[in-house]
């Protein structure tokens, strides 16, 4: 629960920023408003930390020029055509814009740039009432045209405007919504909620890229399971990620199975819940929540109703590797975590075979190569895919689990596991068979690599002893 007394004291806080004090100085000296706006303002009633300062005027792009400069050690003015200039004022980068009144072609997410008249005409424009919030300074001053305080009393989200014009004006709106959810732990108002559920299909104006970044900011918040279901339930989420929802699989009194999407749901947040654990304040790791996130979705493609009542998803770890990296790829991610998710995916079943019985040093060695870098987060994925609510098996894959673990912190301390190459390298092998590079060199060495997964370490003579043995063997 909001506590006001406490928030309107943080907002004076906020008014004796350093920074914040400096640049509405410079402007009050200038004849000109200034206010901290959105975010920061949210925050600060919130008591939540933030790291970005945004701040509104009335004075045009050259006139914010003109009064930073003498306050900052840098400026930039690549988004002047939209009434922004960067500064770095005591170390610290700020956005300074010129009061806003665009207007949209409802075809394109590129606004008709017009400068406003009034910070209340500009706050409205605002994607949600929480964020139309503003600090004027030095007066300390707060402005809040649209009902924002109200809105974070209740914990809602609600655009400042009818939903339909807002999100009618930018359809990324509707995917920000989901994002502060899962940010904020907010819920997302009826209307507003009604409104993306009608508009959903507009979302195609909207670039991938910008559709990913919001995706990569979601992921990254304490909770996005809220900001998925908030996707899922509005039916969002099947304009860009419809493999989500498809993980929602009828159930039928004959063929039974756990619910793959609340499955889905539980290993994220049991993932994220191990990446705290296990490595307490890092970054959060998107990579592996998405992973996390997409672990099952080929498990549609491959139900098998079998008889007798059992349902099987044989080969759904390699169908949603290659399902997953495919979604990845047109949403623009990157190649490296396009390359992770697909991996983990692909690997995520690899261990429950190990806790059938007790793996030789060979496979344990198989499984530390095949993940290669990504073995930490395939640890974490295959740990929080355990949603059991038989207790005693969860007790026991945790036990295999450990116990896995502790053979490759083993293997690791006798050899060099993450890093296995056969004893002899190409140049040897040439060298001891006579025979120039070429795929020989490459099926010599591929053989090397198999003896040394499958007995550890040979030493070169051993190596070379065996190596030709098998080129003997193969004329």
């Amino acid at each position: 629960m909001l506590n006001m007394a406490a928030g309107l004291a943080r907002l004076g806080d906020l008014a004796q920023h350093p920074v914040v004090a400096t640049l509405a100085k410079a402007f009050a000296d200038a004849g000109r408003d200034l206010a901290v706006v959105g975010g920061p303002v949210r925050d600060a009633l919130l008591g939540r930390a933030t790291h970005d300062l945004d701040f509104t005027t009335d004075a045009q792009p050259d006139e914010i020029l003109r009064i930073v400069t003498p306050v900052s050690t840098t400026q930039w003015d690549i988004g002047r055509a939209f009434g922004t200039i960067g500064a770095r004022v005591q170390g610290e980068q700020v956005e300074i814009t010129t009061y806003r009144a665009d207007s949209y072609d409802g075809v394109t997410r590129k606004p008709v740039v017009a400068f406003g008249d009034s910070l209340e005409g500009d706050l409205t424009r605002r994607d949600f009432t929480v964020n139309a919030m503003a600090l004027r300074v030095p007066q300390v001053t707060l402005v809040d045209p649209t009902g924002g305080v109200e809105d974070l009393l209740a914990g809602v989200l609600r655009t400042p405007i009818d939903p339909a014009v807002s999100f009618g004006d930018d359809p990324l709106r509707m995917l920000r919504a989901a994002r502060f959810a899962a940010q904020l732990g907010f819920d997302v108002e009826d209307g507003t909620r009604e409104a993306i559920e009608r508009l959903r299909g507009t979302i195609e104006i909207v670039s991938a890229e910008r559709v990913q970044s919001e995706i990569v900011r979601m992921m990254q918040t304490a909770d996005p399971v809220r900001g998925i279901r908030v996707l899922v339930e509005t039916g969002l989420s099947d304009e860009f990620l419809p493999e989500i929802a498809a993980m929602k699989l009828e159930v039928d009194e004959h063929h039974h199975h756990k619910d793959v999407y609340e499955h889905s749901l539980t290993v994220l947040q049991q993932a994220i819940d191990l990446e705290h654990e296990r490595h307490p304040g890092a970054e959060p790791d998107v990579a592996l929540r998405i992973a996390a996130l997409l672990h099952d979705i080929g498990k549609p493609r491959t139900r098998k109703l079998e008889p007798g009542g059992a349902v099987s998803f044989y080969h759904h770890d390699v169908v949603g590797s290659r399902m997953a990296k495919k979604r990845l790829q047109k949403l623009k991610f990157d190649t490296a975590t396009i390359q992770t998710v697909g991996t983990l995916i692909e690997l995520h079943l690899r261990f429950f075979g190990y806790a059938e019985g007790a793996w030789t040093d060979s496979a344990v060695r198989r499984y530390v190569r095949d993940a290669g870098d990504e073995l930490e987060r395939l640890h974490i994925l295959t740990r929080a895919d355990v949603t059991t609510r038989n207790q005693r098996k969860a007790r026991r894959l945790a036990a295999a689990y450990d116990d896995i673990e502790a053979r490759i912190a083993e293997l690791r301390e006798q050899e060099e596991v993450d890093a296995i190459r056969p004893d002899l390298d190409g140049n040897q092998i040439q060298r001891i068979l006579g025979i120039a590079p070429g795929p020989q060199v490459g099926t010599a060495y591929r053989f090397l690599l198999e003896l040394r997964l499958d007995e550890g370490p040979l030493g070169e003579e051993e190596a070379e002893k065996r190596l030709l043995a098998w080129w003997g063997a193969q004329s």
